[in-house]
């Protein structure tokens, strides 16, 4: 029996396909609504992967992911509330178009565009991971250091807006990884006596109170709000999709291959793909004055992006183990509790459980189509739930997630902290995702740097020996030395233009 084979057969099961379709149903809900993000519903979703088997369980992470990026850009085009941040970007295009009468152009545009872009992003997945495997498998530990500073160093300065709150929100997570017995020395670190904190911190406690407890404490503190919709009826999502295809092919192109590349890149994730994406239309339209009016090329490029990237954020999650966005870093956890340590060696050891993984990424952009349309007719009432209502239950599940993991009343407690945490990140524009990446990442940076100091004999040269290590060492010091040196030219400007407009006002008087 072929490996293709074999992955039908785990796919094609009841109560698989059921899973998959549970998830999707999940996603979509959470993602239609205003604030609870793709990441949040992977986060609520882990506690119940705990009594699946792996490929059910993964399964239910594709498809929820993929319907909850789609599901966020219907409250954006009805209300202008983002439903996840990788709608942000085309919101306001999006809403335009629906104060002018168009919303069921906007959202078949994004239903359409959205399935093609994830379908784009499971081709590159599939022909490029087993290809990179086969790369991987002649890495040592200077390679995986490499990467994995690669992965940070991209979440700091790349992925976040402001590179110093990102090194911030990096440097918590890292120190969060350093706490217990989980050390190359196996000495406690950060215990302080504590028998719990020795295994260390719960990352999955510690991830469902920075997305989902955080978004419960700022609910709570801005109120609830509901805003009317300015298009309550919603007309034919299909109609005009073909002439969409053939006007916007070059958009959408662009899009799936920006995208995939961006996802690709570890830290970055759906919402950059999308800005990125958004930014690179509107500087090579022929139209660019339409743009900000309800235009419809922003939104088909962007779409395109934030969905394609998802798929490409997996090839460095199962080739290396290291995560492209905060979902595959929530994913990378769950593997590892099944069994199935992502790596370069799953191609070789569990191949069928591989191509199973990228089936179901095609079968939920399929069944994102009609999914997705009984989701638009139905968003009416579905963002019309109370937040009142929701945040409550959402907690709950958030207590129950952080229990199950090993049934022990101190994940509770760390997640309530983490909770806290979280919300004062945001409140304070720090990102959570690097903290993130900070937390999954860490381990495999120091393990990897002390094995690579004893191979080297103390030696830092070592790490600049191997051709791929000396490229991927070149590329992350270029990185820090470019955002080292932005931030020092943005230090001697500030001054300098203190001093013009202080010039301008003339001399102070006593």
């Amino acid at each position: 029996m072929s490996t293709m084979e074999a992955a039908f057969g785990l796919i094609l099961h009841w109560n698989v396909l059921a899973t998959i379709m549970a998830a999707a149903l999940f996603g979509l809900f959470v993602g239609a609504i205003p604030g609870l993000t793709a990441t949040m519903a992977i986060a609520l979703l882990v506690p119940v992967t705990f009594f699946m088997d792996p490929v059910p369980a993964v399964g239910a992470m594709v498809a929820c992911s993929a319907m909850a990026i789609f599901a966020g850009d219907i409250p954006g085009t009805l209300l202008r509330i983002p439903g996840t941040p990788a709608s942000a970007a085309y919101t306001n295009e999006a809403f335009r178009m629906t104060q002018k009468g168009e919303a069921e152009r906007a959202l078949g545009a994004n239903l359409l565009f959205s399935a093609v872009g994830g379908l784009f992003g499971t081709l590159v997945l599939m022909f490029t991971a087993p290809w990179l495997a086969e790369i991987a498998l002649k890495f040592s530990s200077f390679e995986y250091f490499w990467m994995a500073l690669l992965g940070l160093t991209c979440a700091a300065f790349i992925g976040a807006s402001a590179p110093v709150k990102g090194l911030i929100s990096l440097l918590i997570g890292l120190f969060v990884a350093t706490i217990g017995l989980n050390n190359p020395a196996g000495v406690p670190r950060f215990a302080f006596g504590n028998a719990n904190l020795m295994g260390g911190i719960d990352f999955i406690s510690a991830m469902i109170g920075l997305f989902a407890v955080s978004e419960v404490l700022r609910t709570v503190a801005g109120g609830a709000r509901q805003a009317p919709m300015v298009q309550a009826s919603i007309g034919n999502l299909f109609r005009g999709w073909g002439r969409l295809l053939k006007t916007y092919w070059r958009q959408q192109l662009r899009g799936n291959i920006l995208g995939t590349a961006i996802g690709v890149l570890p830290g970055s994730g759906a919402d950059i793909a999308a800005w990125v994406s958004y930014a690179i239309s509107r500087r090579f339209s022929k139209t660019p004055e339409k743009f900000g009016t309800g235009h419809l090329e922003g939104i088909v490029e962007s779409t395109s992006a934030n969905n394609s990237s998802l798929a490409g954020a997996w090839v460095p999650a199962l080739v290396f183990g290291i995560p492209g966005d905060s979902i595959t870093a929530v994913v990378i956890g769950v593997l590892y509790v099944k069994g199935l340590n992502p790596g370069p060696t799953l191609f070789l050891t569990d191949p069928q459980t591989i191509y199973a993984v990228f089936l179901i990424f095609i079968l939920a952009n399929l069944i994102m189509i009609p999914f997705g349309w009984g989701t638009i007719k139905l968003a009416k009432q579905i963002l019309r739930v109370p937040s009142k209502m929701l945040m409550p239950i959402i907690l709950a599940f958030c207590i129950v997630g952080a229990f199950a993991t090993n049934n022990t009343v101190f994940n509770v407690s760390v997640m309530l902290v983490f909770g806290v945490l979280g919300f004062v990140m945001e409140e304070n524009e720090i990102p959570i995702a690097p903290c993130i990446l900070g937390i999954v990442l860490g381990p495999m940076l120091e393990q990897n740097f002390v094995t690579s100091m004893i191979k080297a004999d103390g030696s830092f040269l070592g790490f600049f020996e191997r051709p791929i290590a000396a490229s991927l060492g070149v590329v992350t010091l270029l990185i820090w030395s470019w955002s080292l040196a932005s931030y020092l030219l943005a230090r001697q400007r500030s001054p300098h233009a203190a001093d013009v407009q202080a010039a301008g006002r003339g001399p102070t008087k006593p």
